[in-house]
Parts: C-alpha cells; sequence; structure tokens
C-alpha cells in the first residue's frame, strides 16, 4: 500500500477503510477484512459511535498496534479546551488504546472553539497520546483563523472530495500550507455508479467505476477512505494501483465538476 509523508514526518496509507454509519458486528467485521486483505488505516469518529467495535476488530485482528493507522474525530459538542482533553480519553478508552495516530475537529463550529480545541489537542500531541492532529470540514478561512494562533499546523484537511466536487482550489491552498487532503465520500454517497461516463471509463480500463473514482484522487496526491461493509467492494477498492488513468480520462472525468455538495456546506453546519 502506498502512503504519503504528513508534515511532522508521519507517514499514512494513501487508502484506508472508512466507516461512517458502520455499527456492530457489521464495522466489526469490515474492519476484520480490510486488514486481513492488506488495509493498515481505519477511519473512524466518537459521532459513529463505532470506536469500541473499531478497536475490539484491531485487536483481534492479531497485527500489532503500531503497523496499523487509527484516525478519530473530535466530535462538535466536545469542542473547547477541557472537554477536548476529556473527549479524547474516551476515544482512546473505546478504542482500547494508548494514542491514535490522528485525531481531527469533525467540524468547524467557532473560531474560539476551534483554537481551544486545538491548544488541547497539541498537548496531547507533545505528550504522545496522538501522533498527528489535523482538521475535517474547515474551509480555507477556517485554517486561515486556526493558523493564526496554532502552534502546530494540522497535516490533514478531510472534506467532501470526489469527480463533482474535486475540491481543485481547496487542494492547492492546504498544499501551499504542507496540509494533506483526505476524501470522504469519493464515490459520491453512491452516486457515481450510476455515471454512464465512469462505467465507460472503467471498461476501458477493466476495473471498477470505483477502482477510477479512487484512482482519480489517488493519482494528485490525495488519501482516500472508502466506506464500504461488503467484503468484496472493500477487497476491489484497493486494487488501483496496477494501472494509470490517461489525459482523455482526466478530460473526461473535470467535465462531471458539478459543485452540488452531498453533505453539509462547512460554513453552515447546523449540528
Amino acid at each position: 500500500m502506498e502512503k504519503v509523508k504528513l508534515n511532522n514526518g508521519v507517514e499514512i496509507p494513501i487508502v484506508g477503510l472508512g466507516t461512517f454509519k458502520a455499527k456492530g458486528e457489521e464495522v466489526y467485521n469490515s474492519v476484520r477484512v480490510a486488514l486481513r486483505e492488506g488495509y493498515r488505516h481505519i477511519d473512524t469518529a466518537a459521532a459513529y459511535k463505532n470506536e469500541e467495535e473499531v478497536g475490539r476488530a484491531i485487536r483481534d485482528s492479531g497485527i500489532p498496534r503500531e503497523e496499523i493507522f487509527i484516525t478519530t474525530k473530535l466530535w462538535n459538542s466536545d469542542q473547547g479546551y477541557e472537554s477536548t482533553k476529556k473527549a479524547l480519553e474516551v476515544s482512546l478508552k473505546n478504542l482500547g488504546i494508548s494514542y491514535v495516530d490522528l485525531y481531527l475537529i469533525h467540524w468547524h463550529k467557532g473560531v474560539e472553539r476551534a483554537r481551544e480545541s486545538w491548544r488541547a489537542m497539541e498537548e496531547a500531541y507533545h505528550e504522545g497520546k496522538i501522533r498527528a492532529i489535523g482538521v475535517s470540514n474547515f474551509t480555507m478561512y477556517h485554517i486561515e483563523k486556526l493558523l493564526e494562533t496554532a502552534e502546530v499546523v494540522p497535516v490533514i484537511n478531510q472534506v467532501e472530495t470526489h469527480v463533482g466536487l474535486p475540491q481543485y482550489d481547496m487542494q492547492n491552498y492546504c498544499e501551499s500550507k504542507g496540509i494533506k487532503l483526505t476524501a470522504y465520500a469519493p464515490m459520491q454517497a453512491g452516486k457515481i455508479f450510476d455515471n454512464e461516463e465512469m462505467a465507460r471509463i472503467a471498461q476501458k480500463h477493466k476495473k471498477t467505476v470505483a477502482n477510477i473514482a479512487l484512482r482519480f484522487l489517488v493519482e494528485r496526491g490525495i488519501i482516500v477512505i472508502p466506506k464500504s461493509v461488503h467484503e468484496e467492494r472493500i477487497i476491489a477498492n484497493k486494487e488501483i494501483f496496477d494501472f494509470t488513468l490517461d489525459d482523455e480520462d482526466r478530460e473526461a472525468m473535470r467535465g462531471l465538476w458539478d459543485g452540488r455538495r452531498l453533505f453539509p456546506d462547512p460554513d453552515n453546519c447546523y449540528f
């Protein structure tokens, strides 16, 4: 599995397993399958209510902890200096681990709350409880305001990214700050499977539509965390390193850019 080096030297596998909306034995089994098939990057969040099952699957896999990259996230109601510290401890306990590889602020809920949360995360980072810290669903403005007081630059901004919302400007901005992009919803929450142009490109390369969608992002250096609870799809989603897209493919996929969000606008997060 290819890896991306973050601005603090930590390496993250470029393909991970997303676990949004996966619960109970379903998420436990999907993480076990992913780890068995060579995944070493698992993405979860306090808000997903599945950290315990994810942690149990990781332990039961028998794979050494240090070989697995685990991401979790700080939920909106837990933002703030003291509450962030408490929330991190809860996540570590739920996951059954002593440190998390990446901890993200899940959504921006105001400049001051972000700054206070970040201060607590920086302290945990220096204490070794977190190997890298970052943000999720932050706009360029949100990042600019955070950087005014941050001592540690975020390593990642995790945002909705796919052919319909390719985030070219966001990626250029983040890269200029040394921040990598992670794409969630890379398959447009399933909408991409009805796209005839994507099906044509997939047939051309003898790959799945999901493979094409992921390759489009990975070739740009974007980390991807496709979510699936189906064994065959989990296996297929990592088979993206034995082919490349050509200029004709990329041009056709750029034509699918419509700017439509499937998830809330980070500037108008109502929860």
